[in-house]
């Protein structure tokens, strides 16, 4: 057999038989001359017990061995396609791979442990298309999808890595008793026109109403699960026999976002496909040793894999506060660290790490009924690989402490920020679009202070009190005109209504005087609104500056911080960050 299992062959590696043409620039499978050939890889499975051939097994190719499969933590039921009816003999049913830009060919980022890494094998490894799909686990969504992503409307997939510790080497994490609780979860949105997209961790130790889940079971039935109120969000996977459809559900209730699709990895996706890729470089700011993960990393630069790289991203005891939110941090960090290398010439140009990660990546997950063949994740990774990885931003639910709680064990929706964050994903608004817009806004403002100043004794103003402590404006006039020469000002009197934000309007003309007025009370280019200007006591123009709630009295400068102040974590999916 050969390494694709179509009964060639002498002692041949895969990777061996991708080679490069050198007038087209794409990979492609060639064997040497021998006997007419199926065209698929025989079936993971054998045939049922009524078919009328006997069932084949499936070899290795000398000299090269694979893994067993890892466990899964797979919510029942499931299902494997089957392999199709092979072609004619003769027929190597092959086809080039087309090529597509460096970069946008692979998915580069994970959901829950590692989930949409999946996308990435299978984009850029569909020749290997009807043996992955034999690799396929899938469950019913139960109707709680939307039916399934469209190419024409914004995407919205559920990620989720479970803490289930089937499978090899995973019995001594923890509880290894776990049903598999959503101990990861991810809401990943990529904007209708592809251009942004923000991955939104959703806190396990959230606060939270789980609905009623009709929920299909192993035979076929329905059963409808019962609703809890006030339980942790983990709870909507694996508590009570619910499934992944359960949890898509609960995120609804919880965001007002319907999700299109759902992924789901055990610890196995972490090792199986780290490995794959050959191991991610993550970054240290201490010496890190600890028992609960099995994680023991000095501090500086490391290239983990397997299982190091799922003792780094269950690791919270040692990072941060010791809870749960620093741990999503760390999470948010190495999957940033694995987009980098999916990224890289490193792995986008080796034919045998995109066939492991192919062939990792669909044993590793367990994926909805609308996504269950390589044909529609070929299709969601064509999507999502339009997207500029620059653009993708990693952010939290904003949470609390759980004020109910003596001993804060649990988090509740921050009420003040939560919605607006569910409301800007809801109006398909990207976090990266917005922070864009703002530095355009804020570009265009500070441009408001650049130019000639006119001499002090030569601003005409009129002042208002539009919120501020009773008696600024006397207060204010009095000390331009004696200290900062400003004689041509005078008190207006109140405005008539208040302002949060002092301001000064002024015409066209007057922007000299503006920016003069500016510079001696230290207002913010924001304060300044071009507008028309008024008539004074004497009737000759002048602008209006009007004294909002936030003047802290004569003197006293408006102009916020240029920067943010020291100590403040920032990041980006692009740079690389120690974890501290």
């Amino acid at each position: 057999m050969d390494a694709q299992g179509r009964g060639r062959a002498d002692d041949v590696d895969p990777a061996d038989q991708w080679v490069l043409n050198p007038d087209t620039g794409e990979y492609e499978l060639r064997l040497p001359p021998s006997s007419p050939q199926s065209g698929v890889p025989s079936p993971r499975r054998p045939p049922a017990p009524d078919a009328d051939r006997p069932a084949r097994g499936r070899s290795e190719a000398p000299g090269r061995r694979r893994p067993a499969a890892p466990g899964r933590a797979v919510p029942p039921p499931r299902r494997r396609r089957g392999a199709p009816e092979e072609p004619l003999p003769g027929r190597r049913g092959r086809r080039p791979a087309k090529k597509a830009a460096k970069g946008k060919k692979v998915l580069l980022w994970t959901g829950g442990a590692m989930a949409f890494v999946l996308v990435a094998g299978a984009g850029a490894a569909y020749f290997y298309i009807e043996h992955l799909n034999g690799n396929i686990a899938s469950v019913s969504d139960d109707g709680a999808s939307t039916g399934g992503f469209q190419k024409d409307k914004a995407i919205n997939i559920l990620l989720i890595g479970t803490d289930k510790r089937t499978g090899k080497g995973n019995e001594s994490y923890g509880d290894s008793g776990s049903v598999g609780h959503a101990d990861t979860t991810i809401l990943l949105h990529v904007s209708k026109d592809r251009s942004n997209a923000t991955a939104l961790s959703i806190p396990r130790d959230l606060i939270v109403d789980v609905p009623d889940c009709p929920t299909t079971q192993e035979d076929g039935s329905q059963k409808i699960i019962p609703s809890t109120r006030q339980v942790r969000f983990n709870t909507s996977l694996g508590q009570d026999g619910r499934t992944p459809s359960c949890t898509m559900r609960t995120v609804t209730e919880l965001t007002g976002v319907k999700p299109d699709n759902f992924m789901v990895a055990d610890f196995n996706a972490v090792k199986t496909l780290t490995s794959a890729v050959g191991g991610v470089e993550v970054c240290l700011g201490k010496d890190i040793d600890d028992p609960d993960s099995h994680l023991k990393l000095s501090k500086g630069t490391h290239t983990i894999e397997g299982e190091q790289a799922l003792a780094f991203v269950r690791t919270r005891h040692a990072v941060g506060f010791g809870g749960d939110l620093s741990r999503i941090g760390l999470q948010q960090q190495f999957l940033s660290a694995l987009m980098r290398k999916l990224k890289s010439n490193d792995t986008l140009t080796s034919p045998s790490k995109m066939l492991d990660l192919a062939e990792a990546g669909t044993k590793a997950l367990t994926v909805d009924s609308q996504l269950d063949s390589i044909g529609k994740l070929k299709d969601l990774g064509l999507e999502l690989g339009k997207l500029n990885t620059k653009n993708l931003t990693f952010t939290t639910v904003p949470v609390i402490d759980n004020p109910a709680e003596k001993v804060k064990a649990t988090v509740v929706l921050n009420e003040s920020t939560a919605p607006q964050v569910f409301e800007m994903i809801q109006n398909d608004v990207s976090f990266t679009a917005v922070k864009e817009q703002k530095k355009k806004e804020a570009a265009a403002v500070s441009a408001r202070l650049k130019g000639s100043k006119a001499p002090a004794s030569e601003v005409r103003v009129r002042i208002l009190n539009g919120g501020a402590v009773a008696g600024s404006a006397q207060e204010t006039l009095s000390w331009l005109q004696v200290e900062e020469g400003v004689t041509k000002s005078e008190n207006a009197g109140n405005a008539p209504a208040a302002l949060a934000k002092t301001t000064l309007e002024y015409a066209p003309d007057q922007a000299d005087q503006a920016r003069r007025l500016a510079d001696i009370m230290g207002l913010p280019g924001s304060a300044m609104k071009p507008g028309e200007s008024v008539d004074n006591a004497q009737g000759l123009p002048a602008m209006t500056l009007t004294l909002g709630k936030d003047f802290e009295g004569a003197g006293t400068s408006l102009t916020a911080p240029s920067k943010a102040p020291e100590g403040v974590q920032k990041s980006t999916a692009d740079k690389v960050e120690c974890a501290q």
